[in-house]
């Protein structure tokens, strides 16, 4: 189903507003750029200018995604609340980066998280934790990236394949010229955009259901407690309990929040690192907002389809969020609301390009190599940004499963291996880079057998694969006499 003229122009129009919003910083980052050091900070920490709550902003901007918007309502539509439990160790999670891996961050004058591994365990091992960061942080884009095609077709009517075109294109034009800078006020502007899109579409939710509150209240507890959001059950195999959602989730955000470039080179733009625990701390209030608006949102979408059906005999639940918006908004408002969720998108995108061809040109030492003045380094830096760009078109035409969950699971495969390198770098003193190396495998080795041969849900994987590459990493460094001992301490 097309949308209405209006609301098309509407969105178009955003689009290319915000594209032209992120290029104006191109001339800042020629102008600016002196030397490798300075053009670094510029073009990927954005000369660590921006205030802590533009910060915290583009921290939440970057950690939402399209999935999230369209994948979220679609778990509470077909089940509960339960996930907001998720949310709770996304709080606990970020407490503990802000004591216990925050610190290490400012030592130096690090542009990635992986120096830092590079002054504990050496250069090999920073090229083994960026590369684990490359892969991760390209297959789960892609999986966002193929959530933007989902909407995008519903709304033009287009291909997927043609709606991941226009909407990397657009993201990688103004990630390409502008840096991090861009990034950053690109995402702070978007995260006001989708956050009211998403307040305006719960209330007018709300006003459309007959009966309203009352109405939903009596249709939830009928469909078997869908308001329900707190699960105390030990059942290994459920997603969404209290202990999953308390132990994993702060498991989960110390290893999305502490280890993946994406999310480190935000706090690394900070210009103190109290300004940095504060973005972060912040962004975890606003992500408990937003998710519990998302959630109710499902709610109110299964109640309302119960008197006006949405989805048609096969349809994909993900889709039932864009087809109320084109089906049963004002014409006008429409176009505000999938604007929105074009926006999350977009600023969801432009992050990982640039963290991706920060990673790619920094903890490289060939690339480093090549890198001898500012202008070098800033040409390399576009190069990446591009290629990137076009890696994440090809996985974002690869169909995935339900999408909020195939991004985290494919997020919790490695990253629980790449937070257990960043705990046994802080905490054991003896730990060397060979039993680094080995715990690392024996963790992602475990992960994957557990995903492949268990029932074990995706929430334990970060627990699980942190602990055996600590413990079997310590272990392996103290029966290994060739290990060096550490001298640095992260």
């Amino acid at each position: 189903m097309r949308i209405h003229p209006l609301d098309l122009t509407i969105v178009i129009v955003y689009l290319l507003g915000v594209t032209a919003l992120g290029m104006r910083f191109r001339r800042q980052q020629q102008s600016r750029a002196s030397d490798t050091q300075s053009a670094g900070r510029d073009y990927f920490l954005g000369g660590r200018t921006a205030p802590w709550w533009a910060l915290a902003f583009s921290i939440v901007a970057t950690e939402t995604s399209t999935l999230t918007i369209i994948g979220t309502p679609a778990i509470s539509y077909a089940g509960n609340l339960a996930f907001i439990q998720l949310v709770f160790g996304y709080l606990i999670g970020r407490v503990l980066i802000v004591l216990l891996l925050l610190p290490g961050y400012f030592r130096g004058e690090f542009l990635t998280a992986y120096e830092l591994i590079e002054k504990r365990f050496g250069e090999k091992m920073r090229a083994v934790a960026a590369s684990t960061f490359l892969i991760t942080r390209a297959i789960a884009e892609g999986v966002r990236v193929s959530a933007i095609a989902l909407v995008v077709s519903v709304v033009l009517g287009t291909s997927e394949r043609l709606a991941v075109f226009i909407v990397i294109s657009l993201t990688v034009l103004y990630t390409f010229e502008g840096g991090m800078k861009a990034v950053i006020w690109t995402d702070v502007a978007q995260l006001f955009v989708y956050m009211t899109g998403s307040a305006v579409t719960l209330f007018l939710l709300l006003q459309r259901i007959p009966g309203g509150w009352s109405e939903v209240t009596q249709v939830a507890a009928a469909a078997g407690h869908k308001l329900q959001f707190l699960d105390f059950s030990w059942n290994l195999a459920t997603k969404y309990t209290f202990w999953s959602g308390v132990i994993g989730g702060s498991f989960l955000t110390m290893a999305t929040h502490g280890t993946d470039q994406t999310i480190v080179q935000r706090l690394l733009a900070a210009k103190t690192q109290r300004d940095s625990g504060r973005a972060l701390l912040t962004s975890g209030v606003i992500v408990l907002v937003q998710f519990t608006v998302f959630l109710l949102i499902g709610v109110l979408l299964f109640v309302f389809a119960q008197h006006s059906p949405l989805l048609a005999a096969g349809d994909r639940t993900d889709r039932i969020l864009p087809l109320f918006l084109v089906r049963e908004m004002p014409v006008g408002l429409a176009g505000l609301l999938l604007a929105s969720i074009v926006a999350v998108a977009m600023s969801n995108a432009s992050g990982s390009l640039n963290s991706l061809a920060a990673s790619s040109v920094l903890d490289f030492a060939k690339l480093r190599g090549k890198t001898t003045d500012a202008r070098q380094l800033l040409r390399m830096s576009r190069a990446m940004t591009l290629l990137w760009g076009l890696v994440l078109m090809g996985f974002g035409l690869v169909k995935w499963g339900p999408l909020l969950e195939a991004g985290l699971t494919v997020a919790s495969l490695p990253f629980g291996s790449l937070l257990g390198l960043f705990l046994l770098g802080t905490f054991d003193r003896g730990a060397g880079a060979r039993g680094a190396l080995v715990g690392m495998f024996a963790g992602l080795a475990t992960v994957l057998s557990v995903f492949q041969f268990t029932k074990v849900a995706f929430t334990w994987y970060f627990l699980i694969g942190a602990v055996v590459t600590f413990l079997v990493g310590s272990l392996t460094s103290r029966i290994t006499f060739r290990a060096r001992p550490a001298t640095q301490n992260l």
